[in-house]
């Protein structure tokens, strides 16, 4: 029998799902969605294919447990005895995480009934919940909140299709694409007059601005505003 050669070392340790999806979001968050794929992350388990096959479908899968694994750390670590400061950690966490791994927005958005999406609803609805709002307002509350946090991972996903140039918000404003500086710009009147902060404007701080306009709503329907 013709010897072909050293084989590939593979590892002498159990294989799990868990170890799986460590690995996948190490490559996820080094390369992007394009480059998580089976071969990729069996080469950097030092296994086979069909290993990891036998823990996970499909890459479908892969990524929603990817996601999923995520917002169990970010819940985690987001616990207030406080219902409003507990939505605060949780949004905050929610948002620096799709900023940080921008993977996950795109994941958030590719599929709404996902685990992880579940997951944070789920947490955001107990938090409602948790703060006396009226039952029948308890469903329409926390929907605001989480699609506040999927617009956001939306435009991050967005973000991702974009060339530098009209990611860029100051270029783009510059550049003759803008409908700021077309000769139609008279059409847009609020646009125009707040200009400098679409410029300027940080998104982070916009973010928290507006869980706050529906935290403030929200303290409406318990007749604590106006």
């Amino acid at each position: 029998m013709t010897d072909l050669g050293p084989r590939p070392e593979r590892r002498s340790d159990a294989l799990t799902k868990a170890r799986i999806v460590d690995a996948a979001i190490a490559i996820l968050d080094a390369g992007g969605a394009d480059a998580l794929t089976f071969r990729a992350l069996a080469a950097d388990l030092s296994t086979g294919a069909g290993a990891l096959y036998h823990h996970v479908a499909n890459k479908g899968e892969l990524l929603s447990a990817a996601a999923a694994e995520m917002m169990t750390a970010v819940l985690a670590n987001a616990g207030h005895a406080d219902p409003a400061a507990s939505i605060r950690a949780v949004t905050t966490g929610v948002f620096d995480a799709i900023t940080t791994h921008p993977w996950l927005g795109s994941q958030l958005v590719a599929a709404p009934w996902q685990p992880a999406v579940l997951q944070l609803f789920d947490r955001i609805g107990s938090e409602v919940t948790a703060l006396g709002v009226p039952e029948a307002a308890q469903f329409d509350s926390a929907s605001a909140l989480v699609h506040h946090i999927l617009g956001v991972a939306s435009q991050y996903d967005a973000g991702q299709h974009l060339d530098q140039a009209e990611a860029d918000r100051p270029g783009f404003i510059e550049s003759s694409a803008s409908p700021l500086v077309t000769p139609d710009s008279s059409r847009y009147p609020f646009l125009v007059r707040i200009e400098q902060q679409l410029v300027e404007h940080d998104d982070r701080q916009q973010f928290h601005a507006g869980i706050e306009i529906i935290l403030t709503g929200i303290a409406a329907l318990r007749g604590e505003g106006s």
